[in-house]
């Protein structure tokens, strides 16, 4: 059945189709403007394909054509390739108006010297936002995002303790160098009542309570050649830094949680651990991986988290 309906005043024209005798479908062509789009839409997905990386092929993909970008990698050489998102990024890393502003305020604070950056609240600002990002990428998974480290691996970086100094200079030859915290395991020079003795001496010296006896003799073993624990500890026990040595006088533990063992057995039993096994610790030297200046910034950066010296 072909019938003519009137839509709004006028004659529409339909396909010809009937359903149950009078449902009908109207033929409405699409309008021009639509086609127009759509036929553009396709021309441009032509011209797409032919000048940019499009259609893949066997292994690889088309590369386009007369769409080179040139950038400096991050070694500083200067690459030509087709053009892609990730080479696009790196051009604005090197050449964008934020990237000349870092690499200025970089030049800036390495031509710095350490008390001119932490005295210049601007060149501060810059660090610590440099800064972190570097200690995130390089520090952070073995001493956290806030440098609390980790008992017994990785030392603390949040407190104002240094093993091997706080100065800025002794925190700039620690991540430029490296370090190597040693302590011999005395397990076989020792026998478990001289291991206590020993144990008993050093918690006296953060001022634990602790058997008068047991600590006197500890002392005689640690002061004397016996031990030779006053080598690096020194004999009042306060440590050398230039060796990396504890402090025994504070109540600041790195190897084993001390202060948080419920009684002075338990105590005994950690520190007796620790003179028993040993200690041995590595920090790598990062001179190879991290620019000076980036060695600069991240120097001032853990300054800063531990309260600087």
């Amino acid at each position: 059945m072909n019938q003519e309906k009137t839509k709004s005043g006028g004659a529409v024209q339909t396909t010809g189709h009937a359903w149950d005798g009078d449902i009908q479908e109207f033929n409405n062509p699409l309008p021009t403007w639509w086609l127009w789009s759509f036929y553009a839409t396709v021309v441009f997905a032509v011209v797409y394909w032919i000048f940019y990386p499009a259609w893949p092929v066997a292994d690889s993909f088309t590369k386009g054509v007369m769409n080179t970008i040139t950038f400096v990698d991050g070694e500083g050489n200067e690459k030509t390739t087709h053009w892609n998102t990730r080479s696009l990024l790196l051009k604005d890393l090197q050449e964008g108006k934020s990237a000349v502003l870092s690499r200025e305020y970089t030049d800036k604070v390495a031509a710095a010297s350490y008390s001119e950056i932490l005295g210049d609240a601007e060149m501060m600002a810059f660090t610590r936002s440099m800064a972190n990002g570097i200690f995130g990428d390089n520090c952070a998974p073995c001493h956290g995002t806030g440098g609390a480290g980790v008992m017994g691996l990785f030392p603390n970086l949040a407190d104002d303790d240094w093993l091997w100094g706080g100065s800025v200079d002794a925190i700039e030859t620690t991540i430029r160098d490296g370090r190597y915290g040693f302590m011999p395991a005395f397990r076989e020079t020792f026998d478990d009542a001289q291991l206590d003795d020993i144990a008993s001496y050093v918690l006296s010296l953060s001022g634990h309570k602790v058997d008068a006896a047991a600590s006197a003799r500890g002392r005689d073993i640690f002061q004397t050649d016996a031990g030779g624990c006053h080598y690096c500890h020194t004999s009042t026990g306060t440590g050398l830094k230039s060796q990396g040595a504890a402090n025994l006088t504070d109540s600041v533990w790195t190897i084993v949680a001390v202060e948080s063992a419920p009684d002075l057995a338990a105590k005994k039993a950690l520190v007796k651990g620790v003179i028993a096994n040993g200690v041995q610790r590595t920090m790598p030297h990062w001179s190879e991986r991290l620019s000076p200046a980036q060695i600069k910034l991240l120097t001032v950066y853990v300054h800063e988290l531990g309260g600087g010296q």
